[in-house]
């Protein structure tokens, strides 16, 4: 199984790139190898934090990621399953998307946003 870069910089998989970003640099701040020097677990979250940052905060490799990713699914509640994998399932069942420019779907289009009482 992959590694789940939401959960490495602790945001939502529906994440803006901003919110990506600004959580990178709280992290890269607090495990930098600087600040925990001779710590080999603090260096290898580091890395695992820009690693994550690199992929999601690039538009393919992040729509990539976000499909070939083997997920546990029997680790999400429902709302977080629909959530996560919207783009995915909508997408596969042929249904049309009207998706932004990076990737995503705007919230008043086709989605579950209604099954789950989200606008």
């Amino acid at each position: 199984m992959k590694k789940d870069y939401y959960k490495i910089l602790g945001v939502e998989s529906d994440a803006p790139d901003e919110e990506i970003r600004t959580a990178y640099l709280k992290l890269a701040l607090k495990w930098h190898p600087d600040k925990h020097q001779g710590d080999d677990t603090a260096t290898q979250k580091f890395q695992q934090i820009g690693e994550a940052y690199q992929v999601l905060s690039d538009p393919v490799q992040r729509a990539e990621y976000d499909v070939s990713t083997d997920y546990d699914v029997a680790e999400f509640a429902l709302e977080e399953y629909l959530r996560r994998f919207q783009t995915f399932i909508l997408t596969v069942n042929g249904l049309g998307l009207d998706a932004t420019g990076d990737g995503r779907i705007e919230p008043d289009s086709v989605g579950f946003g209604g099954l789950l009482g989200v606008n």
